[in-house]
């Protein structure tokens, strides 16, 4: 048999080397399972390469350039002079030093485990790579990612569009964009770029931002307005600007305007389509999913597990490491399965003020809920630090106060969403939360008026040592309750 027609047979196959299939590698190998590493480039995960790490250093080089805006309300003159050339080159530095970090990491596998190519199905439990390489496997975890969505509204101007994944690649900052999609990656990019120095619009046929609750988004939306200019409910059409197809016209109700480029982040879909899953024996809906268990990550009881990005369960990098740890251990005891107890759900998105979702927010009405809110603009050290604005929603059971979720747009938002999940996870009740440490002057303090709202809904006991005392730079002592 030629080296090109080999086959190779080991008890556990991962199909992509992102950060879920990483994961599931190493966890099914744990577990003492053989395995097969199988990617097309081994180019790195989407968070070192186009995702949340290029993203973050944009965000970075924009709070510099605002920081030196704002410090003319501390008595500081200055004005930002952006380098659109140096911006993008650091950021593709550090980009480059965190995919190399990934990179490395592939040599370090046991040898034989990396398999280059692309891969799909040929039968259950069968693989063949484009190179004509089968694999023989008694599980596989399929973990490929999810790839931009580009509506067909868009196609027809392509050659302008930029995504998450080529925006970084841009020499220079562009002088104009127009953005399409106000969830986390459309409104971080476009109020990066905002705040140095490109003309930003964004639109959204959808009335809500990030993903938020009506009220913080609407807050959010009041904040974000003041740097750049937010379309809601609105598709836009789109059309080349002139015959150089150099620059693009949208026009949709009420208004046109002209943009250098179109970045699209209206969504990302799973990457699928190439793996014949129908061939694993799989039945597929009509978006080319199987069925997934949530809970085990398994397909439809096949030996088939989807990790990651790739199944649309969790499309958050956390989530994806945890569902490669399920999948992994899964894929290597299979058929004993073991039913996972998930995180409680985290979403942050890293605009300013930070906008996050946490836990499970309440249907409309929900008798069994109560809601408590905490307005930032009147919070002591949001002012001294002149971010006074936002808004945080905390949400408890009816029956005894236990936070169940939370809602928020707030300075320093990313540390209090990571803080409120930890107290939901551990199932801490309001009045719980209020006997904690409060440090003073902090941001953590404007949750007060938020608990005490939920306590007095709850009839729980406040502690008396966290009642309404004053506290200077709150006004009225505790914040303004909304």
């Amino acid at each position: 048999m030629a080296a090109s027609q080999r086959t190779e047979t080991c008890d556990v196959a991962v199909i992509g080397a992102g950060t879920a299939g990483l994961v599931a590698e190493k966890t099914a190998r744990d577990h003492g399972a053989s395995t097969r590493l199988i990617d097309e480039a081994f180019a790195g995960t989407t968070c070192a390469s186009v995702g949340c790490m290029p993203s973050k250093l944009l965000i970075a080089a924009a709070d510099a350039a605002q920081a030196v805006r704002d410090a003319a309300q501390f008595g500081i003159d200055a004005t930002p002079r952006v380098d659109g050339i140096a911006v993008q080159s650091r950021l593709r530095r550090y980009r480059d030093t965190f995919v190399k970090g990934v990179t490395d990491s592939f040599a370090r596998l046991p040898a034989g485990t990396c398999l280059q190519g692309r891969a799909r199905f040929i039968a259950p439990g069968q693989l063949e790579l484009n190179d004509g390489t089968r694999i023989k496997a008694r599980a596989v975890v399929v973990a490929t990612g999810s790839q931009p969505m580009l509506p067909k509204a868009f196609q027809a101007v392509e050659q302008r569009i930029l995504t998450n994944q080529n925006i970084f690649e841009l020499e220079d900052l562009p002088a104009s964009v127009g953005v399409i999609g106000s969830g986390p990656i459309g409104l971080e990019l476009a109020q990066a770029l905002a705040r140095l120095g490109v003309r930003v619009a964004v639109f959204d046929r959808g009335d809500r931002l990030a993903g938020l609750p009506a009220r913080v988004s609407a807050e959010l939306h009041r904040i974000l307005a003041t740097e750049l200019s937010i379309h809601l409910g609105q598709s836009p059409r789109a059309e080349y600007a002139n015959n150089q197809r150099d620059s693009v016209r949208l026009v949709w109700d009420g208004g046109a305007a002209q943009f250098d480029w179109l970045l699209v982040a209206a969504g990302r879909a799973p990457q699928l389509d190439a793996l014949a899953l129908d061939q694993a024996g799989l039945r597929l809906d009509a978006n080319g999913l199987p069925d997934i268990d949530p809970a085990t990550l398994q397909c439809a009881g096949a030996p088939v597990f989807i990790a990651g990005d790739a199944n649309d369960l969790h499309p958050l990098l956390h989530e994806a490491a945890d569902d490669g740890a399920v999948a992994g251990r899964n894929a290597a005891s299979y058929p004993e399965l073991r039913r996972a107890r998930r995180s409680v759900p985290l979403a942050i998105t890293f605009c300013r003020p930070v906008a996050a979702v946490i836990g499970k927010p309440p249907e409309p009405g929900d008798p069994d809920t109560v809601t408590g809110a905490a307005d930032y603009a009147r919070q002591g050290r949001a002012k001294v630090i002149g971010q006074a604005h936002g808004i945080c929603e905390l949400h408890g059971a009816r029956a005894d106060g236990k936070l169940t979720g939370a809602a928020l747009c707030i300075p320093g938002g990313e540390h209090i969403a990571q803080q409120l999940a930890w107290a939901i996870a551990d199932g801490l009740t309001a009045s719980q939360l209020l006997d904690r440490p409060f440090y003073h002057p902090t941001l953590e303090e404007g949750l007060k008026t938020a608990l005490r709202q939920i306590c007095r809904q709850v009839a729980a006991p406040v502690p008396w040592n966290h009642a309404d005392q004053p506290l200077p730079g709150d006004d009225r002592g505790r914040g303004r309750e909304v």
